[in-house]
């Protein structure tokens, strides 16, 4: 019963974290390029998280170093690129939808890579938590013609990589600490991003520049919040949950994200309501014991 309730304060927690951050990307977007906030974003939490758990990486083994830089290139490096990148053409908003096939990708990978086995109804879950993220989709694209839904391919891939991560921190390293896991993971990631933020001309730019200045401070929240803390908790909500279980954050991080973009001037309808709906059923579906 403790690991039940802990589990669902893990997930509603996640929920608004994450769904806050597209927000913040979109605010960073205001003054630095798709390439900056992603770089900057990772060596930021990078730095965080290697004071908070640097001593925490004594208890990783040579095996464990192999499925970290996997899981670390596949969740920690790419998706805050891809992500930022994904928002210079689509809205905060219809990103967090995309985001939300994650338990499907999640169920299909773990299906077909890690043995994963599933019950009807939580198939069932799943599907009808699918349907209710393409109503989102289908309302925003209703909505916000304008938007080129090719960087959509961003979004999905950074899904894909998600899928690999939550299935290969369930299989091959749940017998590390969730501060290990992380710290590891953007260790893997910090000097290639550190690598690409010094190519931008970001630390240049940064002197004199109002709107960088103005912008940084949602970074670092971003990093902080979104990033280094989010992924402790993430990584925490695995190992005491399913694969499935875990990934369904992103079934609730649209209600957040679409929310956030409405009061700040994007187009919201009632059939985006209504798929937040078909979503939450799908989650709770997904997630019910029988009795």
């Amino acid at each position: 019963m403790k690991n039940l309730n802990q589990k669902w304060i893990y997930l509603l927690v996640l929920s608004l974290i994450w769904g806050s951050s597209f927000i913040l990307i979109k605010k960073s977007l205001g003054g630095y390029t798709a390439l900056q906030v992603g770089g900057l974003r990772i060596v930021f939490a990078s730095v965080l998280l290697f004071i908070l758990g640097f001593k925490s990486l004594k208890t990783l083994s040579k095996k464990d170093w192999k499925w970290i830089t996997i899981a670390g290139l596949c969740s920690s490096f790419f998706p805050p690129f891809f992500f930022a990148l994904a928002q210079t053409e689509i809205s905060s908003g219809i990103t967090s939808i995309l985001n939300s096939v994650t338990p499907l990708l999640t169920t299909l990978v773990g299906l077909a890579f890690f043995g994963l086995f599933l019950k009807g109804r939580q198939v069932l879950g799943v599907l009808i938590g699918l349907f209710g993220a393409v109503v989102l989709i289908v309302a925003g694209m209703e909505n916000n013609v304008d938007q080129n839904y090719w960087y959509a391919l961003f979004v999905i891939i950074s899904v894909v990589g998600y899928a690999f991560n939550i299935n290969i921190i369930k299989k091959y390293l749940s017998h590390l600490t969730s501060l290990a896991v992380t710290t590891a993971s953007f260790g893997v990631a910090f000097l290639p991003a550190l690598i690409i933020l010094v190519y931008s001309g970001v630390f240049q730019q940064f002197v004199g520049n109002s709107a960088m200045h103005e912008a940084v401070w949602y970074i670092m929240a971003l990093a902080f919040l979104g990033t280094a803390l989010a992924n402790i908790l993430f990584n925490k909500l695995i190992k005491l949950s399913s694969p499935v279980f875990a990934a369904s954050v992103t079934y609730l991080i649209p209600l957040v994200a679409v929310s956030w973009g409405f009061l700040d001037g994007e187009n919201i309808s009632v059939l985006q309501l209504l798929g937040g709906l078909i979503i939450l059923f799908g989650v709770w579906l997904l997630n019910r014991k029988r009795q």
